[in-house]
């Protein structure tokens, strides 16, 4: 009984604007974040670094992506490509004594620019045509990341963040890195929520669902286009200096080839298009779930349960995450995130049901 709308008056219009105006919504995130408040205490090292720590980073780059394809409705297969912009960018920029902090905003900037620099060249096709320019974007970095020794050092060569501080406090401390990509991701969850209620979220939503009809209502397609390719790009460029001087701490071009593409665009399309949870949920599946597959294949076949040759065992859990994906896209297509709002709307009413005519 305690998930209902019953008791819920609204005598205000900022109350009835509010981001969670059911009491349970707000019990519910205030539990979660103290949860992430508590991590580095419960968790050992191993799961705070090698689990919690990257689905924060991979959560907020997903939350980027989708600002550009759920809210603006505009594909990009290139955007492991942004984000090797803004990794590159801030070591060189802190290697040259530049705090960390402008290290991370001209990050933002470098990829941004370059990122909006392709969009402006991308923004004058549609569909496929769109694909295709943003993967020449991503061939074009690839290529210049791995030909220009002054960038990444050469072909194959791996380049070092040097030693950083965040307001005073250094980055050296697994704590102190995970409290960062924990802040990032909750300042782009509350951006992201935010951003949908202001007239250019409304405008990028208006370009999505019929870019001409927003021409004829005043709304300049090509203008707002850019901007969502910039903005995107900014804290895609930030999101990818977190990832290399938070968890990598030492970036190769491989890191950020096509492949962290695709990624990246199936935890947008698993989560669900223009959700802020499902950029959590989304990063989540795809990083842990091939995990957690592995393990729990492997614990079988180690007790017995699981007799099957070693080749198949080695392939049984991408098989059987690739089977999930195909199932989510057939079963729920608007992703994870419909599947908890069904839950949610379900509580709202249990233990009542709607009325069948």
């Amino acid at each position: 009984m305690f998930y209902r709308m019953a008791g819920v008056y609204h005598t205000r219009y900022d109350r009835a604007r509010a981001l969670w105006p059911v009491p349970a919504d707000r019990w519910q995130i205030i539990v979660v974040f103290a949860l992430a408040l508590a991590a580095p205490f419960y968790l050992s090292d191993l799961y705070l670094g090698s689990y919690a720590l990257p689905w924060l980073i991979w959560s907020a780059a997903t939350l980027s992506l989708t600002l550009l394809m759920g809210l603006a409705g505009q594909l990009h297969f290139g955007f492991a490509a942004v984000m090797a912009i803004g990794a590159y960018t801030s070591i060189h920029l802190a290697r040259l004594g530049i705090p960390f902090e402008l290290a991370l905003l001209g990050a933002g900037i470098a990829a941004a620019l370059i990122g909006a620099l392709f969009g402006a060249a991308a923004l004058r096709v549609k569909g496929l045509y769109l694909v295709m320019a943003t993967l020449a974007m991503q061939y074009l970095v690839d290529w210049v990341i791995n030909n220009v020794p002054a960038i990444s050092g050469g072909a194959q060569a791996t380049l070092r963040t040097p030693p950083a501080s965040f307001l005073l406090v250094s980055l050296e401390s697994l704590e102190v890195r995970y409290y960062l990509a924990l802040v990032w991701a909750v300042l782009l969850a509350v951006f992201f929520m935010n951003i949908k209620r202001t007239s250019f979220g409304r405008a990028l939503v208006a370009i999505r669902d019929k870019d001409f009809a927003a021409a004829v209502i005043g709304i300049d397609p090509f203008r707002y286009k850019l901007l969502a390719f910039f903005t995107s790009s900014f804290v895609g460029g930030v999101s990818g200096a977190l990832l290399a001087f938070c968890y990598y701490r030492a970036v190769t071009p491989e890191q950020f080839g096509f492949n962290v593409s695709i990624q990246l665009v199936a935890m947008v399309l698993v989560g669900g298009l223009g959700s802020v949870i499902g950029g959590f949920l989304g990063a989540g599946f795809v990083l842990l779930v091939p995990i957690i597959l592995t393990n729990l294949v492997s614990g079988l076949a180690a007790s017995g349960f699981l007799t099957v040759s070693s080749n198949l065992l080695a392939h049984l859990p991408l098989m059987i995450y690739g089977a999930l994906i195909i199932g989510f896209l057939i079963f729920e297509p608007l992703g994870l995130a419909k599947i908890y709002d069904n839950i949610r709307k379900y509580f709202l009413v249990w233990p009542f049901r709607h009325s069948r005519s």
